[in-house]
């Protein structure tokens, strides 16, 4: 899941000074999906309406399944970058429980569930376009990815970000506190973006803007912050007071940053005063201008049951399929035995992106397509679109 590697919250987690120093001269407000994707549909299956982001209409369609907590618009800096290079049509979905897909059953993310899902998605777009399919699954969604790459029947790649067995299994014990070290709620959308950035879910600012309002809802509405355009208050964005802290309504745990040497910050947890309950009423004068506005679209706390299935056997089922597959990392420490011992074997490509947290994709997503890029061609799975040139040294290696 998106929030599965502890060093997001890890007291010596570091980013540089500069990318912060030019976030707090910049305003949090949202950008548009529209800028990224060309349009979005629903495709029915017997329980769900699954939502999807789409862009181009025409080559093999890159399926991107997003981490837990996120939704489709995580992709939206990725296929953008891809999009220019190969000729292809991606479709970033929306897992059920998130964004916008409708089901008749939000709790249920059963690897078995959320694999059914996926599979009977791929098999009508392939059907549809009559296409090729190459998955692309982030944290959870790459979990989810390998399980229904044995399913799908048009596949030909498979491309893993940042989810191996071992280190997603061993962080499990640690998930709850993490989780309660989120803020419960957002006074505004800005807000919502500067946390995102500022507490190191996203490093990448324009990535922050596009992909956290896909993450909250309104408490009043339950419409999607992203669907919410026409109503959000641009000034608010412009006039945010640099360091978040005093900002966010936070739990009982929350981030500050303290000035480091070497230009950089050092992110340390904290205590704090618990947040109200939400059950307790403030004055309305109170309420409306500072009250709880947005909150988590998914509580991700109540998928615990389902946290340890979605990864055992991971590594095995990694390995086992026999489509093409890369395997993109944000550290060479977190391959576990099995892979390194493929990895070795030849059964799959490894590419490690230094520098970067958990959303590989979003914090680097020009790197990330160029890596798919170039593997997707040399698979000839894709063809290059006219004009882009293979380069001769990829930004990441293993």
């Amino acid at each position: 899941m998106s929030t599965m590697r502890k060093s997001i919250l890890d007291s010596h987690y570091k980013r540089s000074l500069g990318a912060n120093m030019n976030a707090a001269k910049s305003n949090f407000a949202p950008i548009k999906w529209t800028d990224y994707f060309d349009s979005e549909e629903y495709i029915e299956t017997s329980t769900c309406k699954h939502h999807i982001y789409s862009k181009g209409n025409q080559g093999p369609i890159i399926f991107c399944l997003h981490g837990g907590g996120y939704n489709g618009l995580t992709w939206a800096l990725f296929a953008k970058e891809i999009f220019q290079n190969i000729e292809c049509q991606i479709k970033a979905l929306d897992f059920r429980g998130h964004g916008n897909t409708q089901t008749d059953n939000d709790s249920d993310l059963s690897l078995e569930t959320l694999t059914k899902d996926v599979v009977e998605v791929a098999n009508k777009l392939c059907e549809r376009e009559n296409s090729t399919l190459v998955l692309v699954g982030h944290s959870m969604g790459g979990a989810i990815a390998v399980n229904a790459s044995y399913q799908i029947e048009h596949l030909v790649g498979l491309c893993v970000i940042d989810v191996v067995e071992g280190t997603a299994l061993d962080a499990l014990s640690s998930m709850q506190s993490i989780l309660r070290g989120r803020p419960s709620y957002f006074r505004s959308i800005p807000h919502a973006i500067q946390w995102c950035y500022k507490g190191g879910q996203c490093h990448n600012i324009e990535a922050a803007k596009v992909s956290m309002p896909g993450q909250i809802i309104n408490m009043k509405t339950g419409k999607l912050a992203c669907d919410e355009w026409d109503s959000f208050n641009k000034q608010e964005a412009v006039n945010l007071i640099p360091g978040y802290s005093h900002e966010v309504k936070a739990s009982e745990f929350t981030i500050i940053e303290d000035e480091e040497d070497h230009a950089e910050i050092e992110y340390k947890i904290i205590a704090k005063p618990p947040i109200l309950r939400k059950d307790f009423k403030l004055p309305n004068s109170v309420a409306e201008a500072d009250g709880p506005k947005y909150t988590w679209r998914i509580d991700l706390s109540k998928t615990e049951p389902f946290w340890q299935h979605w990864f055992q056997g991971l590594s095995e089922r990694f390995l086992g399929t026999k489509v093409p597959k890369v395997l993109i990392l944000a550290n060479i420490f977190g391959l576990d035995t099995k892979l390194t011992v493929g990895q070795m074997q030849g059964k799959f490509q490894l590419q490690v992106l230094t520098k970067t947290g958990h959303a590989v994709h979003e914090d680097q997503p020009h790197q990330v397509a160029e890596i798919l890029t170039i593997y997707l061609v040399k698979q000839k799975c894709v063809e290059l679109k006219e004009g882009f040139t293979m380069p001769l040294h990829p930004n990441a290696c293993c």
